[in-house]
């Protein structure tokens, strides 16, 4: 192989992943990123002694993590140590709250407390769960989802039946469980997948065995943490950073990308692997004639969730504070309408909490608490106002105040809001989404954008918008299948 140099644009955790797994083979990688820091989404926010993660919250699936640092002789405790959370979240209803324990008998009484018989069921359903989990996380995820041909070894074919990919993941959790309350703990986490749960693949419960046997973590620092302990691995790799630099334009001749021009440099590089958004790449930085997908294409995606975020410091502890809450104290259906069929600003959303000051006294300033909170809405809305933003704000406050019973409004000494028009503008996101593409049975594995360019000889991508998905153990998946297709292609 003559020259193995590679250009990387973003440093989300798809870009660091492929970095990584591309300076391991022995590429000379450069990283170029818009904002003044590595993350992309994950990035951090400082303020006045408060310390919040901006993007993602949960630690999941925390076997991914470790095996993406053994594949470099590391493991997770040289970068950030972890802490089991338990509960592992709180659901807060419209007459109480449930908290799910981090122990499984004791999930399991809980159920039986909810519904007689439920304890033996989640028994039965994990075990479909633990079988998905292995051959969808540790075989078909791993897998560039170019061709059908991936997918035909025996053992996916013959346990496709068992993988559930045709039947939705509503309707399985039903035959299990009969209780509301049951079923939307365990629609719960497709939700984060980016689509009804009646139109999320039966083979997303693997997601549940994620939450229930993997558990949820919290990596000290915050989910920053890991995002300093890849970059740190990025940098004893050899990989280059540059921050606050912007691609301006990729020149082309004879189908290969020859130029990646910026606002500051021109770089000549053998292989460029796009981690910024993949619409933002193809209509903002490729000419047309060399555009995989059109206009058209793009429009007829279905879109995970955006979200309106709130970013506040309280200058007072709460009484009954947890790590995770969610406020399913609203009826689901219309909300979830009101994301997914019939786009508009919701009337009265569920929401989510992360108060991270509650395990880890770092992230505030001493007596204070730092919360992130967190409204799924649709992507695309037009409308994204400081007006609409105060108006939701209050909504869900009043809302927390009610189940928390005690004053939070005037303990508030910071807050910063960010949605829609923030997502488009920070990370030119496609329709301002925050999650990536929704993860139906249309837009699953093969049926995502292609994570190698169909005209361009030495364009790939990575990341949420293409395979094998929406997440942050999805992300690192996806820049070793593409640091691998790289390795492959470009000789």
């Amino acid at each position: 192989m003559g020259d193995k140099s590679v250009v990387v644009i973003g440093s989300g955790f798809a870009g660091l992943s492929v970095a990584s797994f591309l300076a391991k083979d022995g590429w000379k990688v450069t990283v170029l990123e818009k904002n003044d820091s590595p993350g992309g989404r994950a990035r951090q926010l400082k303020e006045q002694g408060f310390t919040f993660d901006m993007g993602p919250s949960f630690y999941w699936m925390p076997d991914v993590f470790e095996r993406y640092f053994n594949q470099f002789g590391k493991k997770v405790s040289d970068y950030y140590s972890l802490k089991r959370l338990d509960p592992s979240y709180r659901i807060y209803w419209e007459e109480g709250f449930t908290d799910l324990p981090a122990d499984y008998a004791a999930l399991k009484n809980l159920f039986e407390s909810i519904e007689a018989g439920s304890g033996t069921k989640l028994d039965k359903y994990l075990e479909g769960a633990a079988y998905k989990y292995e051959v969808g996380v540790n075989k078909l995820v791993y897998k560039p989802g170019l061709s059908l041909v991936e997918f035909m070894d025996w053992e996916t074919v013959s346990g496709v039946f068992k993988l559930q990919v045709f039947s939705s993941i509503k309707k399985h959790i039903a035959k299990y469980f009969d209780h509301p309350k049951l079923r939307q703990i365990m629609e719960f986490p497709v939700l984060f997948l980016g689509a009804l749960p009646e139109d999320t693949p039966a083979l997303y419960s693997l997601m549940n065995y994620a939450d229930i046997k993997g558990g949820t973590w919290y990596p000290e620092g915050g989910m920053y943490g890991v995002v300093n302990g890849m970059y740190q691995l990025a940098l004893e790799l050899g990989v280059t950073f540059k921050f606050n630099e912007i691609v301006t334009s990729l020149e082309i001749d004879q189908s290969i990308i020859k130029k990646v021009i910026t606002d500051k440099e021109v770089y000549t590089p053998a292989a460029v692997v796009s981690g910024a958004d993949y619409h933002f790449t193809e209509q903002n930085l490729l000419p047309e004639a060399y555009r995989s997908y059109s206009k058209a294409y793009w429009d007829k995606k279905v879109m995970a969730p955006s979200c309106l975020l709130y970013y506040v410091g309280l200058n007072k502890k709460l009484k009954q504070a947890v790590h995770h809450s969610l406020f399913f104290d609203v009826p689901f259906e219309q909300h979830g309408n009101e994301i997914y069929k019939d786009p508009k600003w919701p009337a009265d959303p569920l929401f989510y909490v992360s108060i991270n000051s509650s395990t880890d006294t770092n992230v505030a300033p001493a007596g204070h608490e730092n919360i992130v909170f967190l409204i799924p809405i649709a992507s695309g809305l037009t409308g994204d106002s400081e007006q609409i933003r105060d108006q939701y704000f209050e909504m869900i406050v009043r809302r927390m105040e009610k189940h928390f019973g005690e004053p939070i409004a005037d303990a508030i000494v910071y807050k910063k809001s960010y949605s829609v028009t923030d997502f488009v503008s920070d990370y030119n996101s496609f329709k301002g989404n925050a999650y990536g593409l929704a993860n139906t049975l249309r837009q699953t594995a093969i049926f995502r954008p292609s994570c190698q360019s169909k005209k361009v000889k030495n364009l790939f991508y990575t990341g949420q918008l293409t395979v094998p998905g929406p997440g942050v153990p999805p992300s690192l998946i996806s820049g070793e299948v593409v640091a691998k297709q790289v390795i492959k292609v470009i000789k």
